[in-house]
């Protein structure tokens, strides 16, 4: 018994091997290399929530919402729209001074079937009998209504497709540049503008009354472009002779077309104040009538004749 004492004596004592459970240790599974702190991370965020704040930090007021709620800002809105308002109506003032927009949007009210029949009755006006425009309350109907009426999208379509005829005749003709293309183009604004000048200024010389405007000289001058494009397109297509035959014929058909139409825009209204037919202010009014007929066919054979070779 004392050797066994003293063996245990001189034998240092071995810490017993005890298991730990895996649950005191905080582990779920016991092959995770790592901690879970997740759930810590999430206690310390649940600590840092407003009461009732859907988990959400409270925000700081911002300096834009401080500025919206300041009385003396919201006068200062309100002034600034005040003062965009009246800057919108002045501007809308002047440009309907200079620049009609109400009127203009009377010329471009047309519709495909409109655009047809006065296809048609520019290349046929002969077998057009009734060249009265239809009024409804002493305003004209809208160009749909109405074949008679004049309007600007025909005019304004068929100036576009020119210059893109010449381009392609100047092409196939190995003469094609930007500045000719250009040049074409004011050169057939030149002569619009100087048709419509001087039209003006023999209505003024002859005093003659009549409810022409110049968006309405500016549309009728401007339907000798369907006429040009038949042309120069017959041209290309069957040369000198396709060229001459097709705008032969839309030059008789553009006149006959001024004819009737300037007639009761200005003889009509001399009948009306009582002229007399055989007057001379008459004759002068006629003649005019039939100078403005007879340049349309001049202009279209001028402007197009040097682009058919």
């Amino acid at each position: 018994m004392h050797s066994a004492g003293l063996s245990t004596a001189g034998t240092p004592r071995q810490p017993s091997k005890r298991r730990i459970p895996v649950s005191q240790l905080g582990m779920s599974d016991p092959h995770q290399l790592f901690d879970d702190t997740s759930a810590a991370q999430s206690r310390g965020y649940g600590a840092q929530r407003e009461p009732g704040g859907l988990g959400c930090p409270a925000a700081a007021p911002s300096p834009q919402g401080a500025f919206l709620n300041d009385p003396v800002s919201n006068m200062a809105v309100a002034y600034g729209s005040s003062l965009a308002a009246q800057g919108k109506e002045l501007v809308d003032k002047n440009i309907d001074r200079f620049i009609p927009v109400t009127k203009l949007k009377y010329y471009f009210a047309v519709d495909t079937l409109y655009v047809g029949k006065k296809l048609g009755l520019l290349f046929f006006p002969y077998l057009h009998q009734d060249w009265e425009v239809q009024y409804q309350q002493d305003t004209p109907v809208a160009p749909r209504f109405d074949v008679n009426a004049p309007d600007l999208y025909i005019p304004a379509m068929a100036f576009i497709t020119y210059i893109l005829v010449a381009g392609l005749a100047l092409g196939t003709q190995e003469r094609f540049s930007p500045d000719l293309l250009g040049l074409q183009a004011s050169s057939v604004l030149a002569w619009l503008t100087l048709e419509v000048l001087a039209i003006l200024l023999s209505l003024y010389l002859v005093t003659a009354n009549t409810d022409l405007t110049t968006i309405d000289l500016v549309a009728f001058l401007g339907y000798k472009y369907v006429g040009m494009i038949g042309g120069v397109l017959m041209g290309l297509l069957f040369g000198k002779i396709g060229y001459y035959l097709v705008l032969g014929w839309c030059c008789v058909s553009i006149f006959v077309f001024m004819i009737r139409t300037l007639r009761l825009k200005i003889l009509a209204e001399a009948a009306a104040e009582g002229v007399p037919v055989r007057g001379a202010r008459n004759q002068l009014r006629m003649y005019l009538t039939m100078a403005v007929a007879a340049a349309q066919p001049l202009l279209m054979y001028w402007l197009t004749f040097h682009l058919v070779r």
